[in-house]
Protein backbone atom coordinates (compact mmCIF):
# COMPACT_ATOMS: atom_id res chain seq x y z
CA UNK A 1 0.00 0.00 0.00
CA UNK A 2 0.94 3.76 -1.25
CA UNK A 3 0.61 6.54 1.51
CA UNK A 4 0.26 10.41 0.63
CA UNK A 5 3.46 11.18 1.10
CA UNK A 6 4.87 9.20 -1.68
CA UNK A 7 2.58 10.42 -4.18
CA UNK A 8 1.92 13.93 -5.92
CA UNK A 9 -0.35 15.62 -4.07
CA UNK A 10 -2.15 17.68 -6.71
CA UNK A 11 -2.54 14.76 -8.81
CA UNK A 12 -4.43 13.16 -5.74
CA UNK A 13 -6.40 15.98 -5.07
CA UNK A 14 -7.53 16.24 -8.90
CA UNK A 15 -8.64 13.09 -8.38
CA UNK A 16 -10.79 13.44 -5.32
CA UNK A 17 -11.92 16.60 -7.02
CA UNK A 18 -13.74 14.31 -10.07
CA UNK A 19 -14.59 11.51 -7.85
CA UNK A 20 -12.02 8.72 -9.35
CA UNK A 21 -11.87 7.76 -5.47
CA UNK A 22 -13.81 4.89 -3.56
CA UNK A 23 -15.09 4.83 0.56
CA UNK A 24 -14.76 1.92 2.44
CA UNK A 25 -16.90 2.34 5.72
CA UNK A 26 -16.60 -0.30 8.45
CA UNK A 27 -18.19 -0.86 11.55
CA UNK A 28 -15.99 -2.83 13.80
CA UNK A 29 -16.46 -3.98 17.85
CA UNK A 30 -14.65 -1.00 18.83
CA UNK A 31 -13.79 1.42 15.89
CA UNK A 32 -15.86 2.75 12.96
CA UNK A 33 -13.41 3.11 10.29
CA UNK A 34 -13.44 5.43 6.73
CA UNK A 35 -10.85 4.74 4.62
CA UNK A 36 -10.57 6.43 1.00
CA UNK A 37 -8.57 5.37 -2.00
CA UNK A 38 -7.65 6.90 -5.19
CA UNK A 39 -7.49 5.02 -8.58
CA UNK A 40 -4.74 3.33 -7.60
CA UNK A 41 -6.58 0.87 -4.90
CA UNK A 42 -3.12 0.40 -3.13
CA UNK A 43 -2.95 4.19 -2.73
CA UNK A 44 -4.85 5.32 0.40
CA UNK A 45 -6.03 8.78 0.34
CA UNK A 46 -7.09 9.76 3.96
CA UNK A 47 -8.16 7.32 6.49
CA UNK A 48 -10.77 8.97 9.52
CA UNK A 49 -11.83 6.63 12.30
CA UNK A 50 -14.33 7.13 15.72
CA UNK A 51 -14.36 4.89 18.86
CA UNK A 52 -17.54 3.20 19.91
CA UNK A 53 -18.42 0.56 22.27
CA UNK A 54 -20.94 -2.37 23.19
CA UNK A 55 -22.98 -2.01 25.93
CA UNK A 56 -24.29 -5.22 28.39
CA UNK A 57 -28.06 -4.56 28.59
CA UNK A 58 -30.69 -7.03 30.15
CA UNK A 59 -27.79 -9.45 29.63
CA UNK A 60 -27.89 -8.70 26.26
CA UNK A 61 -24.33 -7.19 24.12
CA UNK A 62 -26.12 -4.49 22.08
CA UNK A 63 -25.10 -1.24 20.16
CA UNK A 64 -27.80 1.97 19.93
CA UNK A 65 -28.62 2.67 16.57
CA UNK A 66 -28.28 6.10 17.79
CA UNK A 67 -24.74 5.44 18.19
CA UNK A 68 -24.55 3.66 14.84
CA UNK A 69 -25.83 7.10 12.77
CA UNK A 70 -23.96 9.48 14.94
CA UNK A 71 -20.48 6.63 14.53
CA UNK A 72 -21.09 7.14 11.06
CA UNK A 73 -21.01 10.66 10.56
CA UNK A 74 -18.35 11.26 12.79
CA UNK A 75 -16.00 8.65 11.29
CA UNK A 76 -16.28 10.36 7.54
CA UNK A 77 -16.62 14.03 9.22
CA UNK A 78 -12.88 12.94 10.87
CA UNK A 79 -11.87 11.09 7.06
CA UNK A 80 -13.31 14.53 5.19
CA UNK A 81 -11.05 16.49 7.87
CA UNK A 82 -8.12 14.30 6.84
CA UNK A 83 -8.37 15.26 2.79
CA UNK A 84 -8.98 18.57 3.10
CA UNK A 85 -5.92 19.00 5.62
CA UNK A 86 -4.05 17.05 3.06
CA UNK A 87 -5.41 18.67 -0.11
CA UNK A 88 -7.29 21.78 0.70
CA UNK A 89 -10.78 20.37 -0.96
CA UNK A 90 -14.01 18.30 0.59
CA UNK A 91 -14.94 15.75 -0.99
CA UNK A 92 -18.04 16.19 -3.08
CA UNK A 93 -18.76 12.96 -5.03
CA UNK A 94 -16.91 9.78 -4.68
CA UNK A 95 -16.81 6.75 -7.25
CA UNK A 96 -17.97 4.08 -5.10
CA UNK A 97 -18.89 3.74 -1.88
CA UNK A 98 -18.95 0.25 0.09
CA UNK A 99 -20.21 -0.35 4.05
CA UNK A 100 -19.13 -3.33 6.04
CA UNK A 101 -19.72 -4.39 9.58
CA UNK A 102 -19.30 -7.37 12.22
CA UNK A 103 -21.36 -10.15 10.86
CA UNK A 104 -24.17 -12.21 12.33
CA UNK A 105 -26.48 -11.08 15.16
CA UNK A 106 -29.76 -9.74 14.58
CA UNK A 107 -32.07 -6.80 13.64
CA UNK A 108 -35.72 -7.37 13.49
CA UNK A 109 -38.01 -4.85 11.74
CA UNK A 110 -41.39 -4.01 10.79
CA UNK A 111 -43.48 -3.03 8.07
CA UNK A 112 -42.82 0.65 8.93
CA UNK A 113 -39.04 -0.37 8.80
CA UNK A 114 -39.26 0.64 12.79
CA UNK A 115 -36.64 -2.10 15.05
CA UNK A 116 -38.76 -4.19 16.92
CA UNK A 117 -36.26 -5.58 20.00
CA UNK A 118 -32.56 -3.81 20.42
CA UNK A 119 -29.88 -5.02 17.98
CA UNK A 120 -28.45 -8.15 19.14
CA UNK A 121 -25.23 -8.44 18.35
CA UNK A 122 -22.89 -11.63 17.40
CA UNK A 123 -21.54 -11.83 20.78
CA UNK A 124 -24.40 -12.93 22.20
CA UNK A 125 -24.60 -16.63 23.45
CA UNK A 126 -28.25 -16.65 24.64
CA UNK A 127 -29.50 -18.74 20.90
CA UNK A 128 -27.89 -22.26 22.04
CA UNK A 129 -31.20 -24.09 21.88
CA UNK A 130 -32.38 -22.68 18.23
CA UNK A 131 -28.60 -23.31 17.47
CA UNK A 132 -29.14 -27.04 18.38
CA UNK A 133 -31.96 -27.39 16.57
CA UNK A 134 -31.22 -26.03 13.26
CA UNK A 135 -27.93 -27.95 12.81
CA UNK A 136 -29.30 -30.98 13.45
CA UNK A 137 -32.41 -30.02 11.06
CA UNK A 138 -30.46 -28.67 8.46
CA UNK A 139 -27.34 -30.98 8.70
CA UNK A 140 -25.26 -27.75 8.77
CA UNK A 141 -23.52 -26.37 11.63
CA UNK A 142 -25.48 -23.43 12.67
CA UNK A 143 -23.46 -21.30 15.45
CA UNK A 144 -25.02 -19.22 18.05
CA UNK A 145 -23.96 -15.93 16.22
CA UNK A 146 -25.83 -16.77 13.38
CA UNK A 147 -28.75 -14.59 12.28
CA UNK A 148 -30.96 -17.15 11.81
CA UNK A 149 -30.46 -18.52 15.32
CA UNK A 150 -31.27 -15.78 16.77
CA UNK A 151 -34.50 -15.27 14.86
CA UNK A 152 -35.45 -18.97 15.31
CA UNK A 153 -34.77 -18.59 19.77
CA UNK A 154 -37.19 -15.71 19.23
CA UNK A 155 -40.08 -18.13 17.91
CA UNK A 156 -38.74 -20.65 20.63
CA UNK A 157 -39.09 -18.53 23.35
CA UNK A 158 -42.49 -17.19 22.31
CA UNK A 159 -41.51 -13.73 22.11
CA UNK A 160 -44.04 -10.99 21.52
CA UNK A 161 -42.19 -9.38 18.34
CA UNK A 162 -41.93 -12.88 16.29
CA UNK A 163 -45.39 -11.96 14.51
CA UNK A 164 -44.52 -8.06 13.36
CA UNK A 165 -41.20 -9.05 11.41
CA UNK A 166 -41.44 -8.13 8.25
CA UNK A 167 -37.72 -7.98 7.37
CA UNK A 168 -34.16 -9.25 9.17
CA UNK A 169 -30.71 -8.39 8.53
CA UNK A 170 -26.92 -7.78 9.53
CA UNK A 171 -25.44 -4.25 10.58
CA UNK A 172 -23.61 -3.89 7.57
CA UNK A 173 -27.16 -4.87 5.39
CA UNK A 174 -28.97 -2.55 7.93
CA UNK A 175 -26.87 0.44 7.54
CA UNK A 176 -26.55 -0.21 3.46
CA UNK A 177 -30.21 -0.08 3.43
CA UNK A 178 -30.67 3.49 5.25
CA UNK A 179 -28.48 5.08 2.47
CA UNK A 180 -29.33 3.58 -0.26
CA UNK A 181 -33.22 2.03 0.14
CA UNK A 182 -32.15 -1.11 -0.97
CA UNK A 183 -32.29 -4.24 1.21
CA UNK A 184 -29.70 -6.51 -0.15
CA UNK A 185 -26.54 -8.00 1.58
CA UNK A 186 -23.22 -9.05 0.17
CA UNK A 187 -23.13 -12.89 -0.13
CA UNK A 188 -20.09 -13.41 2.73
CA UNK A 189 -22.11 -11.30 4.92
CA UNK A 190 -25.13 -13.27 4.15
CA UNK A 191 -23.36 -16.51 4.51
CA UNK A 192 -23.52 -15.74 8.34
CA UNK A 193 -27.33 -15.32 8.16
CA UNK A 194 -28.92 -18.87 6.65
CA UNK A 195 -26.80 -21.39 4.60
CA UNK A 196 -25.45 -20.52 1.31
CA UNK A 197 -25.66 -23.33 -1.82
CA UNK A 198 -21.72 -22.70 -3.48
CA UNK A 199 -24.02 -23.37 -7.29
CA UNK A 200 -25.77 -21.18 -7.26
CA UNK A 201 -24.30 -18.09 -5.18
CA UNK A 202 -27.44 -17.96 -2.89
CA UNK A 203 -29.58 -19.06 0.37
CA UNK A 204 -29.33 -23.09 -0.07
CA UNK A 205 -33.06 -23.55 -1.20
CA UNK A 206 -33.27 -26.94 0.26
CA UNK A 207 -32.46 -25.82 3.46
CA UNK A 208 -35.08 -22.94 2.95
CA UNK A 209 -37.32 -25.33 2.65
CA UNK A 210 -36.78 -27.66 5.54
CA UNK A 211 -36.28 -24.33 7.86
CA UNK A 212 -39.90 -23.21 6.41
CA UNK A 213 -41.43 -26.76 6.87
CA UNK A 214 -39.73 -27.07 10.27
CA UNK A 215 -41.37 -23.47 11.74
CA UNK A 216 -44.71 -24.05 9.20
CA UNK A 217 -47.29 -21.51 11.37
CA UNK A 218 -44.60 -19.56 13.63
CA UNK A 219 -43.09 -16.85 11.52
CA UNK A 220 -45.44 -14.38 9.42
CA UNK A 221 -43.64 -15.63 6.05
CA UNK A 222 -40.99 -17.84 4.73
CA UNK A 223 -37.54 -17.15 5.72
CA UNK A 224 -36.49 -16.06 1.98
CA UNK A 225 -38.67 -13.09 2.16
CA UNK A 226 -37.58 -12.29 5.71
CA UNK A 227 -34.26 -12.20 4.63
CA UNK A 228 -32.00 -9.80 2.22
CA UNK A 229 -31.42 -10.21 -1.45
CA UNK A 230 -28.21 -11.20 -2.16
CA UNK A 231 -25.19 -9.78 -4.03
CA UNK A 232 -22.08 -11.35 -5.23
CA UNK A 233 -18.65 -8.96 -5.53
CA UNK A 234 -19.16 -6.98 -8.43
CA UNK A 235 -22.85 -6.46 -9.10
CA UNK A 236 -24.56 -3.26 -7.98
CA UNK A 237 -26.61 -3.07 -5.23
CA UNK A 238 -27.67 0.75 -5.55
CA UNK A 239 -26.56 4.08 -5.14
CA UNK A 240 -26.71 6.76 -2.69
CA UNK A 241 -30.18 8.59 -2.23
CA UNK A 242 -30.76 11.91 -1.28
CA UNK A 243 -31.94 10.95 2.91
CA UNK A 244 -28.70 8.75 2.64
CA UNK A 245 -25.83 11.30 1.73
CA UNK A 246 -27.99 14.01 4.23
CA UNK A 247 -27.48 10.61 6.93
CA UNK A 248 -23.70 10.37 5.83
CA UNK A 249 -22.79 13.95 5.72
CA UNK A 250 -25.01 16.18 7.60
CA UNK A 251 -22.56 19.08 5.69
CA UNK A 252 -24.37 18.98 2.67
CA UNK A 253 -21.10 18.59 0.80
CA UNK A 254 -21.65 15.32 -0.54
CA UNK A 255 -23.71 14.83 -3.43
CA UNK A 256 -26.41 11.57 -3.97
CA UNK A 257 -26.38 9.06 -6.90
CA UNK A 258 -23.18 6.99 -6.05
CA UNK A 259 -23.25 3.62 -6.70
CA UNK A 260 -22.69 1.02 -3.77
CA UNK A 261 -21.04 -2.13 -4.03
CA UNK A 262 -22.32 -4.58 -1.84
CA UNK A 263 -22.46 -4.31 1.71
CA UNK A 264 -20.44 -7.39 3.43
CA UNK A 265 -19.42 -8.62 6.74
CA UNK A 266 -16.01 -8.30 8.23
CA UNK A 267 -15.07 -11.71 7.48
CA UNK A 268 -15.24 -10.95 3.91
CA UNK A 269 -13.23 -7.29 3.78
CA UNK A 270 -10.40 -8.97 6.12
CA UNK A 271 -10.19 -11.64 3.31
CA UNK A 272 -9.81 -9.06 0.61
CA UNK A 273 -7.49 -6.93 2.63
CA UNK A 274 -4.94 -9.96 3.08
CA UNK A 275 -5.61 -11.10 -0.75
CA UNK A 276 -6.80 -14.36 0.77
CA UNK A 277 -9.89 -15.22 -1.38
CA UNK A 278 -8.29 -18.17 -3.59
CA UNK A 279 -8.64 -22.36 -2.07
CA UNK A 280 -6.03 -23.22 -0.04
CA UNK A 281 -5.54 -19.72 1.32
CA UNK A 282 -6.91 -18.25 4.53
CA UNK A 283 -6.73 -15.09 6.90
CA UNK A 284 -6.52 -14.42 10.76
CA UNK A 285 -8.34 -11.62 11.60
CA UNK A 286 -7.74 -10.34 15.46
CA UNK A 287 -9.46 -7.54 16.99
CA UNK A 288 -12.21 -7.90 19.60
CA UNK A 289 -13.13 -11.47 18.22
CA UNK A 290 -10.76 -13.56 16.60
CA UNK A 291 -11.46 -15.49 13.69
CA UNK A 292 -9.69 -17.54 10.97
CA UNK A 293 -10.51 -17.99 7.81
CA UNK A 294 -9.77 -20.63 5.14
CA UNK A 295 -10.99 -21.04 1.58
CA UNK A 296 -11.82 -24.54 0.73
CA UNK A 297 -11.11 -26.51 -2.13
CA UNK A 298 -13.96 -29.68 -1.61
CA UNK A 299 -16.94 -29.33 1.32
CA UNK A 300 -15.89 -30.67 4.38
CA UNK A 301 -16.71 -34.31 5.36
CA UNK A 302 -18.17 -33.46 8.43
CA UNK A 303 -20.40 -31.39 10.55
CA UNK A 304 -18.14 -29.52 13.36
CA UNK A 305 -19.59 -27.23 16.15
CA UNK A 306 -15.89 -25.53 15.98
CA UNK A 307 -16.45 -24.75 12.35
CA UNK A 308 -19.02 -22.65 10.47
CA UNK A 309 -19.09 -22.44 6.19
CA UNK A 310 -19.79 -19.00 5.18
CA UNK A 311 -18.04 -18.01 1.64
CA UNK A 312 -16.29 -15.54 0.38
CA UNK A 313 -17.53 -12.31 -1.04
CA UNK A 314 -17.63 -13.75 -4.45
CA UNK A 315 -19.24 -16.96 -2.99
CA UNK A 316 -16.52 -19.66 -2.37
CA UNK A 317 -16.77 -21.99 0.33
CA UNK A 318 -14.84 -21.18 3.65
CA UNK A 319 -14.10 -22.77 6.34
CA UNK A 320 -14.51 -19.85 9.51
CA UNK A 321 -13.18 -20.79 12.84
CA UNK A 322 -14.64 -17.87 15.02
CA UNK A 323 -14.01 -17.18 18.39
CA UNK A 324 -15.75 -14.51 20.55
CA UNK A 325 -12.74 -13.19 22.40
CA UNK A 326 -9.87 -11.84 20.81
CA UNK A 327 -7.77 -8.96 21.92
CA UNK A 328 -9.66 -7.39 24.31
CA UNK A 329 -7.94 -9.22 27.65
CA UNK A 330 -4.17 -8.13 25.91
CA UNK A 331 -5.29 -4.72 25.41
CA UNK A 332 -6.22 -4.44 29.30
CA UNK A 333 -2.74 -5.80 30.55
CA UNK A 334 -0.96 -3.26 28.13
CA UNK A 335 -3.49 -0.82 29.59
CA UNK A 336 -2.01 -1.80 33.24
CA UNK A 337 1.58 -1.85 32.06
CA UNK A 338 0.89 1.79 30.44
CA UNK A 339 -0.66 2.85 33.71
CA UNK A 340 2.52 1.47 35.86
CA UNK A 341 4.37 3.30 33.24
CA UNK A 342 2.95 6.72 33.87
CA UNK A 343 2.93 6.29 37.09
CA UNK A 344 6.64 5.73 37.17
CA UNK A 345 7.09 8.99 35.46
CA UNK A 346 7.73 7.39 32.14
CA UNK A 347 4.98 8.43 29.51
CA UNK A 348 5.21 5.53 26.90
CA UNK A 349 1.71 6.09 25.48
CA UNK A 350 -0.15 2.83 24.47
CA UNK A 351 1.80 1.74 20.98
CA UNK A 352 5.14 2.37 23.27
CA UNK A 353 4.01 -0.11 25.69
CA UNK A 354 2.79 -2.95 23.19
CA UNK A 355 5.86 -2.66 21.52
CA UNK A 356 7.97 -3.13 24.69
CA UNK A 357 6.13 -5.95 25.67
CA UNK A 358 5.61 -7.83 22.35
CA UNK A 359 9.48 -7.29 22.73
CA UNK A 360 9.76 -8.42 25.56
CA UNK A 361 7.83 -11.83 25.09
CA UNK A 362 10.46 -13.12 22.11
CA UNK A 363 12.05 -13.70 24.98
CA UNK A 364 9.70 -16.04 27.22
CA UNK A 365 10.14 -19.49 27.06
CA UNK A 366 8.45 -21.93 23.90
CA UNK A 367 6.15 -23.28 26.31
CA UNK A 368 5.51 -19.90 27.92
CA UNK A 369 7.20 -20.97 30.89
CA UNK A 370 3.75 -23.31 32.09
CA UNK A 371 1.54 -19.96 32.18
CA UNK A 372 -2.13 -20.14 31.06
CA UNK A 373 -4.01 -17.15 29.75
CA UNK A 374 -7.66 -17.40 28.93
CA UNK A 375 -8.91 -14.25 27.50
CA UNK A 376 -11.84 -15.00 27.76
CA UNK A 377 -14.58 -11.71 28.12
CA UNK A 378 -17.79 -13.27 27.26
CA UNK A 379 -19.00 -16.92 26.28
CA UNK A 380 -17.20 -19.33 23.77
CA UNK A 381 -18.90 -21.57 22.27
CA UNK A 382 -15.43 -23.47 21.07
CA UNK A 383 -14.49 -23.99 24.46
CA UNK A 384 -17.84 -24.60 26.05
CA UNK A 385 -18.65 -21.35 28.16
CA UNK A 386 -21.69 -19.44 28.21
CA UNK A 387 -20.36 -16.82 29.80
CA UNK A 388 -16.51 -15.12 29.96
CA UNK A 389 -14.12 -14.92 33.10
CA UNK A 390 -11.21 -13.81 31.95
CA UNK A 391 -8.32 -16.11 33.87
CA UNK A 392 -4.38 -16.03 34.30
CA UNK A 393 -3.30 -19.66 35.42
CA UNK A 394 -0.14 -21.00 36.66
CA UNK A 395 1.05 -24.22 39.05
CA UNK A 396 3.92 -23.24 41.51
CA UNK A 397 6.82 -24.68 39.66
CA UNK A 398 6.11 -22.42 36.40
CA UNK A 399 7.91 -19.38 35.51
CA UNK A 400 6.60 -16.82 36.20
CA UNK A 401 8.70 -13.78 33.77
CA UNK A 402 7.71 -10.62 32.51
CA UNK A 403 8.31 -12.47 29.39
CA UNK A 404 6.89 -15.62 30.33
CA UNK A 405 3.45 -14.02 31.17
CA UNK A 406 3.37 -11.29 28.01
CA UNK A 407 3.79 -14.14 25.43
CA UNK A 408 1.28 -16.46 27.61
CA UNK A 409 -1.09 -13.74 26.85
CA UNK A 410 0.00 -13.47 23.35
CA UNK A 411 -0.68 -17.59 22.73
CA UNK A 412 -3.89 -16.55 25.05
CA UNK A 413 -5.43 -14.73 21.92
CA UNK A 414 -4.87 -17.42 19.14
CA UNK A 415 -5.49 -20.61 21.74
CA UNK A 416 -9.45 -21.09 20.91
CA UNK A 417 -8.87 -20.44 17.48
CA UNK A 418 -5.99 -22.77 17.21
CA UNK A 419 -8.11 -25.57 19.10
CA UNK A 420 -10.59 -25.02 15.92
CA UNK A 421 -7.51 -25.53 13.34
CA UNK A 422 -7.19 -28.39 14.55
CA UNK A 423 -10.49 -29.57 13.45
CA UNK A 424 -9.51 -28.52 9.87
CA UNK A 425 -6.52 -29.88 10.10
CA UNK A 426 -7.92 -33.24 11.03
CA UNK A 427 -10.26 -32.65 8.18
CA UNK A 428 -7.31 -32.56 6.15
CA UNK A 429 -7.61 -28.96 5.23
CA UNK A 430 -4.44 -27.69 3.27
CA UNK A 431 -2.95 -24.12 3.52
CA UNK A 432 -0.11 -22.73 1.61
CA UNK A 433 -0.16 -19.26 3.67
CA UNK A 434 -2.51 -17.52 6.00
CA UNK A 435 -2.68 -13.70 6.32
CA UNK A 436 -2.73 -11.81 9.51
CA UNK A 437 -4.48 -8.21 10.02
CA UNK A 438 -4.87 -6.56 12.58
CA UNK A 439 -3.31 -4.06 15.17
CA UNK A 440 -1.79 -6.65 17.08
CA UNK A 441 0.14 -7.23 14.47
CA UNK A 442 1.70 -3.77 13.70
CA UNK A 443 5.28 -4.82 16.06
CA UNK A 444 7.18 -6.52 13.42
CA UNK A 445 7.96 -10.73 14.11
CA UNK A 446 6.44 -11.14 16.98
CA UNK A 447 2.43 -11.85 16.95
CA UNK A 448 3.22 -13.14 13.42
CA UNK A 449 5.82 -14.98 14.64
CA UNK A 450 3.38 -16.85 17.32
CA UNK A 451 0.56 -17.18 14.92
CA UNK A 452 2.92 -18.96 12.41
CA UNK A 453 4.02 -21.77 15.70
CA UNK A 454 -0.14 -22.23 16.42
CA UNK A 455 -0.89 -22.76 12.96
CA UNK A 456 1.96 -24.41 11.91
CA UNK A 457 1.84 -22.23 8.23
CA UNK A 458 3.42 -19.73 7.04
CA UNK A 459 1.52 -16.44 8.43
CA UNK A 460 2.01 -13.34 5.69
CA UNK A 461 1.95 -9.70 6.84
CA UNK A 462 1.42 -6.99 4.68
CA UNK A 463 1.61 -3.09 4.75
CA UNK A 464 -2.33 -3.40 4.97
CA UNK A 465 -2.48 -5.05 7.96
CA UNK A 466 -3.70 -2.64 10.00
CA UNK A 467 -5.68 -1.05 7.70
CA UNK A 468 -7.96 -4.12 7.60
CA UNK A 469 -11.38 -4.12 6.65
CA UNK A 470 -12.31 -0.56 5.84
CA UNK A 471 -9.54 -0.69 3.39
CA UNK A 472 -11.04 -4.18 2.44
CA UNK A 473 -14.72 -2.55 1.59
CA UNK A 474 -13.07 0.69 -0.19
CA UNK A 475 -11.16 -1.93 -2.68
CA UNK A 476 -14.57 -4.45 -3.42
CA UNK A 477 -16.36 -0.81 -4.18
CA UNK A 478 -13.69 0.32 -6.72
CA UNK A 479 -13.73 -3.21 -8.34
CA UNK A 480 -17.87 -3.09 -8.68
CA UNK A 481 -16.32 0.38 -11.30
CA UNK A 482 -13.41 -1.25 -12.20
CA UNK A 483 -13.50 -5.31 -12.26
CA UNK A 484 -12.80 -4.99 -16.28
CA UNK A 485 -14.27 -8.76 -15.97
CA UNK A 486 -12.04 -10.15 -13.44
CA UNK A 487 -12.92 -12.73 -11.26
CA UNK A 488 -12.24 -11.34 -7.53
CA UNK A 489 -9.10 -13.00 -7.36
CA UNK A 490 -7.46 -12.46 -10.26
CA UNK A 491 -8.33 -8.37 -9.92
CA UNK A 492 -6.88 -8.31 -5.97
CA UNK A 493 -3.43 -10.38 -7.68
CA UNK A 494 -3.04 -8.31 -10.69
CA UNK A 495 -4.54 -4.60 -9.40
CA UNK A 496 -4.07 -4.49 -5.97
CA UNK A 497 -1.25 -6.36 -4.36
CA UNK A 498 0.74 -6.84 -7.24
CA UNK A 499 3.57 -4.57 -6.05
CA UNK A 500 2.90 -5.03 -2.00
CA UNK A 501 5.15 -5.58 0.13
CA UNK A 502 4.50 -8.38 2.12
CA UNK A 503 7.03 -10.54 5.14
CA UNK A 504 6.50 -14.23 5.02
CA UNK A 505 7.36 -15.48 8.90
CA UNK A 506 7.86 -19.46 9.02
CA UNK A 507 6.50 -21.47 11.57
CA UNK A 508 9.68 -22.01 14.30
CA UNK A 509 10.58 -25.39 14.94
CA UNK A 510 10.73 -24.57 18.60
CA UNK A 511 8.41 -22.46 18.77
CA UNK A 512 5.38 -24.82 17.24
CA UNK A 513 6.59 -27.26 19.77
CA UNK A 514 6.28 -24.86 22.42
CA UNK A 515 2.73 -23.96 21.78
CA UNK A 516 1.89 -27.60 21.37
CA UNK A 517 2.64 -27.97 24.83
CA UNK A 518 0.57 -24.60 25.87
CA UNK A 519 -2.20 -25.87 23.49
CA UNK A 520 -2.55 -28.91 25.68
CA UNK A 521 -2.82 -27.21 29.08
CA UNK A 522 -4.86 -24.69 27.69
CA UNK A 523 -7.16 -27.06 26.72
CA UNK A 524 -6.77 -29.07 30.07
CA UNK A 525 -7.13 -26.35 31.64
CA UNK A 526 -10.97 -25.21 30.13
CA UNK A 527 -12.51 -27.34 33.18
CA UNK A 528 -10.87 -24.05 35.46
CA UNK A 529 -13.02 -21.64 33.40
CA UNK A 530 -15.77 -23.57 33.39
CA UNK A 531 -15.40 -23.55 37.03
CA UNK A 532 -15.26 -20.04 37.42
CA UNK A 533 -18.29 -19.28 35.08
CA UNK A 534 -20.09 -21.61 37.42
CA UNK A 535 -18.47 -19.92 40.64
CA UNK A 536 -18.46 -16.36 39.84
CA UNK A 537 -21.28 -14.23 38.75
Amino acid sequence: MTHTATRDRSADRDDILAGRTSLGIEFGSTRIKACLIGPDPAHVLATGSHAWENRFEERRWTYALDDVWSGLQAAYADLTAAVESAYGVVPETLGAIGVSAMMHGYLAFDADDELLVPFRTWRNTSTGPAAAELTELLGINIPLRWSIAHLHQAVLDGEAHVDDIRHVTTLAGYVHARLTGEKVLGVGDASGMFPIDPATRDYDQRRVDLFDAHLAGRLPAGVRSLLPEIRVAGQAAGALTDAGAALLDPSGALHPGIPFCPPEGDAGTGMVATAAVAPRTGNVSAGTSIFAMVVLERPLQSTHHEIDVVTTPAGDLVAMVHCNNGASELAAWVGMFERFAAASGSELGADGVYDILFREALSGEPDAGGLIAYNHLAGEPIAGTDEGRPLFVRTPDSRFTLANAIRAQLYGVFGTLALGMRVLDREGVQLDRMFAHGGMFRTAGVAQRFLAAALGAPVAVGDTASEGGAWGIAVLADYLVHGDGLDLDDYLRERVFAAASIDVAEPDEADAAGFAAYLDRYDAGLAVERAAVAALS
